[in-house]
């Protein structure tokens, strides 16, 4: 089978196509052909050395697929074969490999994918949809203003769709560049301030009466990071989900004390038990199916330009998911 890999890190140029065994299924697996498997913006900081642990090499990237399953492992029911199913690798033994034509995972990690969900809009839904649903769990938005970073990304979209769902007073989103904040306003924002440039904190203030936002969700990090602190109201909560790219100096949360705002870290896994992460990912998947959540797919690529597809996300020119479509 085909399959991505990285042997050194650099740009998206180290990205490369080899040929491998295909997987075989063993006890309690099964194999699925991958009919797409998701792109994620950690994937990027990996391949570049930038993320907040340094991979093994080869690197062999992927986290998140979905497409059908054509094998059966020793005690695996034989219903499987033919199932259309997401495959959360992130969550497996083996958590990276995604990027290729086949995989092999537990029987039980996989989800059922409903005919009326697509297999692009499923990865979108896995990394990136348990992402915000669980953020959202952590800090509840309900009677609250709330700011959403990087709003026409992968989470940020689903991020302002499942806020106002669950009660939020008034989502601002957060984006760069006018096509971005057309589509965070066309998934339900209340408002929206242009990022590019470093006064749109004070725009926040003025969309809330000079206060800010009640909770902040910062999926990005690095700069952005510090300048969102001029946007967060008194008493308000940040939210940090973006792992190895911490930006606060010590003066920016003793800033934080004196206005009695809170810094909440956040990170996946750890919240994710095999019981969690099924029910969380069927929650989603309904939710897609009967149109209550759109997703939104910003870019498709086969395998052989899956380095197009980082440079897209790399040079931030993305809106939604990128997928590769094997």
């Amino acid at each position: 089978m085909k399959a991505v890999q990285f042997s050194r890190f650099g740009g998206p140029e180290v990205l490369e196509i080899v040929e491998l065994p295909a997987p075989v299924p063993q006890a309690g697996e099964v194999l699925v052909r991958v009919h797409a498997a998701g792109i994620n913006f950690f994937e990027v900081l990996m391949r570049a050395d930038r993320y907040a642990v340094t991979p093994q090499l080869p690197m062999f990237p992927g986290v998140e697929v979905a497409g059908i399953v054509e094998a059966v492992g020793e005690g695996v029911d034989a219903a499987f074969l033919g199932r259309r199913v997401a495959a959360p690798l992130f969550a497996s033994q083996r958590p990276y490999g995604g990027y290729a034509e086949q995989v092999t995972i537990s029987a039980d990690l996989t989800v059922p994918l409903p005919d009326d969900v697509s297999f692009e809009a499923a990865t979108a839904l896995m990394v990136q949809g348990l992402t915000a649903l669980h953020l959202l769990r952590q800090s509840p938005p309900e009677g609250r203003t709330v700011l959403v970073p990087a709003a026409a990304g992968g989470v940020g979209s689903l991020l302002v769709q499942l806020a106002k769902a669950k009660g939020a007073a008034k989502v601002i989103a957060a984006a760069g560049g006018a096509g971005k904040i057309e589509l965070a306003l066309s998934l339900g924002a209340d408002a929206a301030v242009d990022y590019i440039g470093s006064d749109w904190p004070a725009r926040v203030r003025a969309l809330t009466g000079g206060e800010g936002a009640d909770i902040i969700y910062d999926t990005v990090g690095g700069a952005l990071t510090a300048l969102s602190l001029q946007a967060l109201a008194p008493g308000g909560e940040l939210v940090f989900a973006a792992l190895g790219r911490y930006g606060l100096e010590p003066s920016d949360l003793e800033a934080m004390i004196g206005r009695n705002q809170s810094l909440r870290g956040f990170a996946l896994l750890p919240l994710l038990s095999p019981q969690v992460l099924r029910a969380s990912l069927s929650e989603l998947f309904q939710l897609a199916a009967s149109d209550r959540l759109r997703v939104a797919i910003g870019g498709r690529f086969p395998l052989g330009q899956a380095g197009e597809a980082h440079r897209l996300l790399d040079e931030r020119r993305s809106t939604g998911k990128v997928v590769l479509v094997p």
